[in-house]
């Protein structure tokens, strides 16, 4: 029998605490991918991404386990949000503006052999809308700061602006990148009130902090 592996408790990445910001350094990780563009809630793209890529993770999983001996608790879900005005996210929280990319990590000894496999064993049976649009990509964060939110998505505002706009230049940082979550909670079936989920930005040295 295979011992399991699981991410979420094995990858600092994957640590945080409500009410703490942490600087951490985030190695390069790779991902099933999925864009799209709206309001998450109202947006048909977005729950096909989701219907999409859950599929295509647990086959991956069952190949890893069948053919590799390597078994793992399939990753949480996480998405990677931006917007041309990043005050979207922190004032007027105006999701229409939003453009995501959805996205589950595969772990490092996964290749595109086996996800080409995976995609097509998900898609024999009540193929996803949006299968075809599912990738493999490695994301190079780096330093990045995160906190982990217990509650709505949309009482996210206030900890995001303290992360912004007084965290990040207040430890002679500035953001780069996409704003990050880590959806611990499986928000399909969790209450709003009682969703875990680590905001991570990230983040470079600002060059007077450097001087």
């Amino acid at each position: 029998m295979t011992d399991k592996t699981d991410f979420k408790k094995t990858t600092d990445a994957y640590q945080a605490r409500r009410g703490e910001f942490r600087i951490v350094d985030v190695p390069d990780m790779q991902y099933l991918m999925i864009d799209g563009h709206g309001d998450p809630n109202t947006s048909p793209a977005f729950t096909d991404a989701v219907e999409a890529l859950y599929p295509v993770a647990y086959k991956l999983k069952f190949a890893s386990k069948r053919n590799l001996g390597r078994d793992y608790v399939v990753p949480p879900l996480e998405g990677l949000w931006w917007a041309d005005d990043m005050d979207s996210f922190t004032a007027e929280r105006d999701k229409s503006r939003w453009d995501w990319t959805l996205m589950i990590m595969a772990p490092d000894w996964i290749n595109q052999d086996m996800v080409t496999a995976a995609m097509e064993q998900a898609g024999a049976r009540n193929r996803p809308a949006r299968l075809d649009d599912t990738r493999l990509e490695t994301l190079s964060e780096g330093r990045c700061v995160q906190t982990l939110h217990v509650g709505s998505f949309d009482e996210e505002a206030e900890v995001l602006a303290h992360l912004h706009h007084e965290f990040v230049p207040g430890n002679g940082l500035r953001m780069v990148g996409r704003h990050h979550e880590i959806y611990l909670s499986d928000f399909r079936k969790v209450a709003p009130d009682k969703q875990r989920t680590i905001l991570r930005q990230p983040v470079t040295v600002t060059a007077a902090a450097n001087a």
